[in-house]
């Protein structure tokens, strides 16, 4: 779900304490991209035997950045009345929800308490849905109010944590954290129908001793193509050009109970001389493409032997898996990579295609 911080609230509220006629101010801050805001409509309360209150609104465009706030006032009981209530800085979402600034968070555990209370409360006034607080390492005390507030956790980041509140009386629409990792596998094979394999140092002990494609995960905001060539070069010093996805296999309840997205990729090798990283790599060589089927291990299991058939049905152009493709999409107005094949089966010549060069669209 795109979280867009296009508007940004920062009102007071009113105190409970009693009052007659108390004219408090909240400013509504519009489009910092725009450089537009709002001017403050003022909040008149008049507290008498029924409570009442009435809002009255006037906007006022005005031009010019609208600087960030550096503080919060906090009303407490011991407050003067002439002290004004504000509630936390938040950006409007595009599914009426609320992002909180974590960098405007009360640096006082009772005056976060004290002012998320009454967030919650305007918010929820106002029909917003899902809420969303981000609570930055140094700010970790904060936690157990935002718990005992209502949030719950949805993910964790190094540096911060994030929760969320569901304010109306229905079923939670906000999506999940990230439920997938990715990982790629390379099959990379010469002129001489060698196979570029390797033996890590550290693997499970079913695994241990088997001479394998070079493996890993993909990296935060990396593609798919770009992780199988970077994979490769790490682990063996080889250099490579990306050809296709050839497979990919999805599996369930893996690392930290997540599933997993597995690519196959088919990738030319631009070199030859291996360079080990000896700090996971055992071994590394170039393997005829018959010793490596006639391994034990990959006779046997059923998911390394298909793997392995794809692979080699590519190179024979016997099959074309997925290339990469930069594509931009005006949902989001942002160049994504698109992977597909073609209609057309190449001519049979026995030899791989030459590679598009991904990095030039």
């Amino acid at each position: 779900m795109a979280l867009n911080r296009s508007q940004v609230w920062s009102p007071c509220c009113y105190s409970s304490s009693p009052v007659t006629k108390t004219l408090l101010i909240w400013r509504l801050g519009f489009s910092r991209k725009a450089g537009l805001r709002f001017k403050a409509p003022s909040l008149k309360i008049s507290n008498d035997r029924q409570n009442s209150f009435s809002l009255n609104y006037e906007k006022l465009f005005t031009t010019g950045l609208e600087s960030k706030r550096k503080g919060i006032n906090v009303v407490t009981p011991n407050t003067p009345l002439s002290r004004k209530l504000e509630l936390l800085d938040a950006y409007e979402d595009e599914y009426d929800g609320a992002i909180i600034d974590a960098e405007c968070l009360p640096a006082s555990a009772n005056a976060f308490a004290a002012i998320l209370q009454s967030s919650l409360s305007y918010w929820k006034q106002k029909g917003k849905k899902g809420i969303w607080l981000k609570i930055l390492e140094g700010q970790a005390d904060l936690v157990p109010i935002a718990i005992k507030s209502g949030f719950i956790y949805h993910h964790a980041e190094p540096g911060y944590v994030m929760l969320t509140c569901w304010l109306p009386d229905e079923p939670c629409m906000l999506p999940f954290t990230a439920t997938h990792q990715v990982g790629v596998g390379a099959f990379v094979i010469n002129e001489n129908k060698e196979v570029l394999v390797v033996k890590e140092k550290k693997c499970p002990l079913r695994c241990l001793g088997i001479w394998k494609l070079p493996t890993g995960l993909i990296n935060k905001s990396e593609e798919i193509f770009s992780g199988a060539i970077r994979e490769v070069k790490e682990e063996t010093g080889i250099e490579t050009a990306f050809l296709e996805v050839v497979a990919f296999r999805h599996a369930h309840n893996v690392t930290f109970e997540k599933s997993d997205l597995f690519f196959i990729c088919m990738l030319k090798p631009l070199s030859a001389d291996i360079n080990i990283d000896e700090s996971e790599i055992e071994a590394a060589m170039w393997m005829p493409l018959d010793q490596l089927i006639d391994q034990p291990f990959h006779r046997e299991d059923s998911m390394t032997k298909n793997m392995t058939d794809i692979c080699v049905a590519r190179y024979e152009n016997r099959y074309r898996g997925f290339n990469p493709h930069r594509i931009m999409s005006k949902f989001d107005d942002r160049l994504a990579t698109l992977y597909y094949g073609y209609l057309e089966m190449p001519a049979d010549n026995g030899v791989l295609n030459e590679p598009e060069d991904i990095t030039a669209l």
